[in-house]
C-alpha cells in the first residue's frame, strides 16, 4: 500500500499517541504505587486517637515526657486501647494505672483479662494492623511476626526532628504527623511511617483496579484522538489533494482552474498563491493569444494592400507607373516598420542587458529629441513650453542615470511623436522634470484628445489602440507606448498614464539616478 501524506500524518499520530498513552499509564501507576502509601498512613494515623489520648493524658500527669524513659514499659502501654486484654503477652498493666491512666496498675482476674464485653465486637472487625502492639523488645525482631501500624509508630518531641519513642527509620521528611497538644501549646508529634509501595492484597488490588481504570480510559481517550487525527488528516489534506488536481489541469493546459480557499492558514495562504498563480498564466496565454491575432491581422493589412496592388498589375487593370510604385513602396515600409516594432518589443531582455554601463543625462537627451521633432510639432502647430525649465536643471543638477542613451532618446522620440500625431491642431506640450528622492521624474502634459479613462491602464499594452486617438489611417503599428514601457523597465524605472490637466494626456516617466 503506497504511503500518502495522509496516512503518514496519520501514523505519526497514531505513534505518537501510543507513547503518550504508555507514558501516562506507566507514570499514573508508578505515582499511584508510590502515593498510595502516604494516603493509607494519613487514615491508619487518624484511627490511632486512642494512643494520641493516651500519650496527651501521660503527657498532663507526668508534666514532660521523662517518664517514656524512665519506663521501658510506657510507650507499649500507650498504644494499648483502653479495656483492651494483652492477648497473652503477660498480665494487663494498665498505663498509670485504669484504662484512663487514673490510678495504680492491678492485676485482674481471669475473667477480666478477656476485657469488658463491649470489646468483643471490635476485636472480631479490628484489622491485623491495629491488633494490640507486640511486647516491648518484638519490634526489634524480624521474626516477630506481620508488620504492624505499630512496627511503624513513633513519638517525635515539640521541634518535630527527635525521636522519643518507637520506630522511625525512613526520613524524618516522609512521616505523616498528628500534633499532641497541651494547654494550647503542642507537645509533640504523633507519626507513622508511610508504608513503601504497595503493603496487603488489598493494596495490591487497590492498585490493580486503578491501573484498569487508567488503561480502559487511556485506550478510550486514544480511539477518540485516532478519530479526531484521522479525520483532521483528511479535512487538512484535502486542499493538497485539490492542490495536486489543480495542478495536473493546468499542466494540461487548462489555465481557467481554481481551488476553493479554506481558512486563512498556511495551506490557505499556498492555495491563495497558486489561484493567483495559475490567474496570471491564464492571462499570460490569453495576452499572447490576443498579441498573435493582432500581429496577424497587422502583418495583413500592408500585404493585402500590395496583394492587390499586384494583381491589378497582372490583370492590367493599372499600369506600372511611378504612382504605384510609390504605393508598394509605402507599403513595404510599413510592413517593414511592423517587424522592426516587433523584433524591439520581443526584445526586452535584450534592451536590459544592453542598458549596461554608460552614464547618460536624460534631460539633454529629451532636449535633443525635441529639437529633432521640431519640424514635426510645428507642422502640426503645437506649441512646446517648459524647455527654459530643463535647461536650468540641467545647468544645476545634471542628473544622471545609467543606461543607454540611443535607447531613451528612443522612448523620447517615441512620446514626442505620440503627441504630435494625436494632439489637434494649435495645441500645447508642456515639458516638466524635477529630481525626487534619488529619481528623476519628468513629465509630459499635451491638450486635446484625450484618451478614454477606461482605456488609460491599457494604453502601454501591445497594438492597443484607443478609439477616439488611434486609427489605421493616422496611426502606426499599436506598439510605441509598448516599447518605451519595454525600455524604461530595463532601466529600473517606470511609466505611467494619466489625464492631464490640460485636457490632453499626461505621461509620467521616473528614472532611478546613478
Amino acid at each position: 500500500m503506497r504511503l500518502t501524506l495522509q496516512r503518514k500524518v496519520f501514523l505519526a499520530l497514531t505513534l505518537l499517541l501510543l507513547l503518550l498513552l504508555s507514558l501516562f499509564v506507566a507514570t499514573s501507576r508508578l505515582a499511584l504505587q508510590r502515593g498510595i502509601g502516604p494516603y493509607v498512613a494519613e487514615i491508619e494515623l487518624s484511627r490511632l486517637d486512642w494512643v494520641a489520648a493516651n500519650l496527651q493524658q501521660a503527657y498532663a500527669k507526668q508534666g514532660s515526657w521523662q517518664f517514656l524513659k524512665d519506663d521501658p514499659q510506657a510507650w507499649h502501654a500507650a498504644q494499648m486501647l483502653p479495656g483492651f486484654p494483652r492477648n497473652g503477652f503477660g498480665p494487663r498493666r494498665e498505663f498509670a494505672g485504669g484504662p484512663h491512666g487514673d490510678g495504680p496498675p492491678q492485676r485482674r482476674g481471669p475473667d477480666e483479662r478477656r476485657g469488658p464485653p463491649l470489646l468483643a465486637p471490635q476485636m472480631d472487625v479490628l484489622p491485623q494492623r491495629y491488633m494490640p502492639p507486640p511486647p516491648p523488645g518484638a519490634l526489634d525482631d524480624p521474626r516477630s511476626g506481620p508488620i504492624t501500624v505499630y512496627h511503624r509508630l513513633a513519638l517525635l518531641a515539640a521541634d518535630g526532628r527527635t525521636v522519643l519513642a518507637g520506630k522511625a527509620d525512613v526520613d524524618l521528611e516522609d512521616l505523616v504527623r498528628k500534633p499532641l497538644a497541651h494547654d494550647g501549646r503542642t507537645i509533640g508529634y504523633l507519626a507513622l511511617a508511610p508504608l513503601q509501595g504497595v503493603g496487603t492484597r488489598a493494596d495490591e488490588a487497590f492498585v490493580a483496579r486503578q491501573s484498569t481504570y487508567l488503561l480502559g480510559t487511556g485506550l478510550i481517550g486514544l480511539v477518540v484522538a485516532l478519530l479526531i487525527s484521522l479525520a483532521l488528516a483528511r479535512r487538512w489534506l484535502a486542499s493538497l489533494q485539490s492542490l495536486a488536481g489543480a495542478a495536473r489541469a493546468v499542466a494540461d493546459g487548462k489555465l481557467n482552474v481554481r481551488v476553493p480557499v479554506e481558512g486563512d492558514d498556511e495551506l490557505a495562504q499556498l492555495t491563495e498563491t497558486f489561484n493567483t498563480m495559475a490567474a496570471r498564466l491564464g492571462a499570460v496565454e490569453e495576452s499572447r493569444q490576443h498579441w498573435l491575432a493582432d500581429i496577424a491581422h497587422e502583418l495583413r493589412t500592408p500585404i493585402a494592400a500590395m496583394r492587390a496592388e499586384i494583381e491589378a498589375l497582372q490583370d492590367g487593370v493599372r499600369s506600372f507607373d511611378a504612382h504605384t510604385a510609390s504605393r508598394l513602396h509605402a507599403q513595404v515600409m510599413r510592413l517593414g516598420k511592423l517587424v522592426e516594432d516587433l523584433r524591439q518589443v520581443m526584445d526586452e531582455t535584450h534592451a536590459g542587458a544592453e542598458q549596461a554601463q554608460a552614464e547618460v543625462r536624460p534631460l539633454a537627451a529629451l532636449l535633443e529629441a525635441v529639437d529633432q521633432m521640431e519640424p514635426r510639432l510645428q507642422q502640426g502647430r503645437i506649441a512646446v513650453e517648459g524647455l527654459e525649465g530643463l535647461r536650468a536643471l540641467a545647468d544645476q543638477r545634471d542628473p544622471v542615470v545609467r543606461g543607454d542613451p540611443t535607447r531613451l532618446a528612443q522612448v523620447f522620440a517615441n512620446l514626442l511623436e505620440n503627441t504630435a500625431r494625436y494632439t489637434q491642431a494649435g495645441g500645447r506640450l508642456v515639458l516638466h522634470a524635477d529630481v525626487e528622492d534619488k529619481r528623476l521624474v519628468i513629465t509630459l502634459d499635451d491638450t486635446p484628445p484625450a484618451p478614454a479613462a477606461a482605456d488609460l491602464p491599457r494604453l502601454f499594452d501591445r497594438f492597443f489602440r484607443g478609439d477616439a486617438s488611434r486609427d489605421r489611417a493616422t496611426g502606426g503599428s499599436g506598439l510605441g507606448l509598448s516599447i518605451c514601457r519595454a525600455i524604461v523597465e530595463a532601466h529600473g524605472g517606470r511609466i505611467a498614464a494619466q489625464p492631464s490637466p490640460l485636457g490632453g494626456l499626461r505621461i509620467t516617466l521616473e528614472l532611478p539616478l546613478a
